[in-house]
Parts: C-alpha cells; structure tokens; sequence
C-alpha cells in the first residue's frame, strides 16, 4: 500500500506538472467561493441518499435513522478518502460507528454485504452507460485507443469482482464463522446470525431494488456534482459528456482500491478521458483538483467529530467496567 501511494503521488505531480499547476489553479478558480460551497452542498447531499441506500439494506431499522446511516456513510468515506487506510478501513469504520450507536452487529454487517452488493451492481450500470456513450469514440481509433485496455479492463475486473461478491458472500460468512469458532468459541453463533440476516434480506426481493435502485441515483448525482463544477469553471461540456466521463473516473477508482483516495489513478484518468470529450485536460484537473479540496473541506470535520465520538465511547466503556 505504501508503494502504491507513493507511486500514485508520483503520477499526480507528474500529471499536474505537465499540464502546468498555474493553468490548471486559474481553471479551479473561475468556480469562486460560492461555487465551491455549492459543489460541496451536493456532495453533502449524496451522503443522504447513500445512507437511506444503507438503511433499505437493514430491515427492522425505523426510517428515523436515515441521518445515522448517512453520517456512516460520511466517516467512511472521509477515512477511505484522508488516512492512509485504502477503502478496507473506511468500511471497518463506517460498520463501527452503527455498531457503536447500538444497531446490532449482525444487521450492521449484513445490510453492509448487501449494500455493497447493490451498489458494485448499480456501478456496473453506471459503467457501461458510461461505454456506450464511448462506443463510436473507441471505435474510430486515436486518442481513443489508449483508453481501450483501461476502460474495458477495469469493467472486466469490476464485473469480476461483483459476481465473486455475489456468490462468495455465504460459503465466505460460513468459512469465517468455522475459523472464527477455532479460535473463539460462541462467536459462531454470531457469523450464523449474519447468515440469518443476509437471506432474509434477499428474500425482500422490493428492499434490494429499492436500494439499488438509491446506489444509482448516488451514482448519477456524484457524476450531476462534477458537471456543475465543470460548468461554474465555464466548461463548455453537455450533461451526457459529463456523466460519461465521471462513470470511467469512477470504475477506475474502484479497481485501485488499494491506493488511498486513488491519489494520482483519478488525475491520470481525467487527463486520458477528458480530451476526447472536447474538455482541456487543464479543466479535467482542475475538477479533480476541486474534488481533493472538497474531500478535505468535508472530510477534516467529519473525522473530527468522529475521533471526539470515539473517544466518548471509549470512555463511557471504560467506565462500565
């Protein structure tokens, strides 16, 4: 992990220092203040909609809990995205703090497996909406040609992925439950109660639609976020370009999961996708630039009041024992 770091953080200055860093601050700063705040007001918004994804996912929890699963949804993103943990530790983080506010571990990490699944399976429609606006585009060669092996071998490995996901997610909970019983006795009987959870949830075949059917729409309103900062640069680029592009930023951020915020893979992309879409990779960067500086102005906070929660349950622990 710490050479994919800092191999991505090469490519980035790299990518940034052959663009031109001044080119590419004079873009990012044609959105001004108030349209960064709007920018992030969306983001925001996308946390809301991921949660109530999340929420679907965990039958028996009252809709009144919507805002804790959304703020879930926000500390594991902002781990995932500012701590040199990779996506694994946002979600160990994201799963602890609803098992902390006293959700039950089973329902805790089995509406994650099905959240996840919906939303590698809403990703994957994403993608290939994503394709289809690129099929002329790969199939008159140029520029076009380089992104072929990235584009189509990320959608593979992406659909890999979600199928392994999908099949192995009860042979997995029981191997777990078997190994976990070597090692701990009784804790089988908790992998048994994620198995539990996990069919009766995917027996409410309506709550799995529902909540994949939410992943897109978190999906679409991320990709409509990047097109309206583009536009406040002065992007000249349609909603469909814009919506193409952001589902290969995406797909390719998901399968370098292992390097943190996908540090240099995301600029790399943007450079490599945006031309061919009529935008000057100068203003691709400063998107992708717009998006790190959002990260922090949502993150930062969001771990802070997440480290401070923590140290509260620590000490309430502590003292119960």
């Amino acid at each position: 992990m710490l050479l994919a770091t800092l191999a991505g953080l090469a490519a980035a200055v790299w990518v940034f220092g052959s663009i031109g860093l001044d080119s590419v601050l004079a873009a990012a700063g044609r959105m001004g203040v108030d349209g960064f705040l709007i920018f992030c007001a969306l983001s925001v918004s996308t946390f809301g909609i991921l949660g109530a994804a999340w929420l679907v996912a965990a039958p028996g929890e009252p809709m009144e809990r919507v805002g804790l699963f959304a703020w879930a949804r926000a500390v594991r993103e902002a781990v995932s995205d500012l701590l040199p943990f990779s996506q694994i530790g946002g979600i160990v983080v994201g799963t602890r703090t609803l098992t902390t506010a006293g959700i039950p571990a089973s329902r805790v990490y089995a509406s994650f497996v099905v959240d996840m699944t919906t939303e590698m399976g809403a990703q994957l429609v994403f993608t290939l909406f994503g394709l289809a606006m690129m099929v002329t585009l790969l199939a008159t060669g140029g520029e076009a040609e380089a992104l072929r092996p990235l584009i189509l071998g990320g959608s593979g490995v992406m659909i890999a992925a979600m199928v392994l996901f999908f099949f192995a997610q009860r042979p997995a909970l029981g191997l777990a439950g078997r190994v976990a019983q070597h090692f701990l006795p009784g804790s089988v009987v908790a992998m048994t109660g994620i198995t539990d959870r996990l069919r009766d949830t995917y027996a409410q075949r309506g709550r799995v639609a529902l909540a994949f059917a939410l992943n897109l729409a978190g999906w679409i309103v991320s990709a409509i976020g990047g097109w309206v900062a583009l536009r406040m640069m002065g992007a000249e680029i349609s909603i469909w370009s814009a919506l193409s592009i952001e589902s290969l930023i995406f797909t390719l951020r998901s399968v370098a999961f292992i390097v943190p915020g996908a540090i240099g893979v995301q600029e790399a992309a943007y450079v490599l996708a945006a031309p061919l879409f009529g935008l000057p990779p100068e203003m691709a960067l400063a998107l992708s630039l717009a998006k790190r500086a959002r990260d922090l102005a949502i993150g930062l906070p969001t771990l802070i009041v997440w480290q401070i929660a923590e140290v509260r349950s620590l000490m309430l622990e502590s003292r119960k024992r």
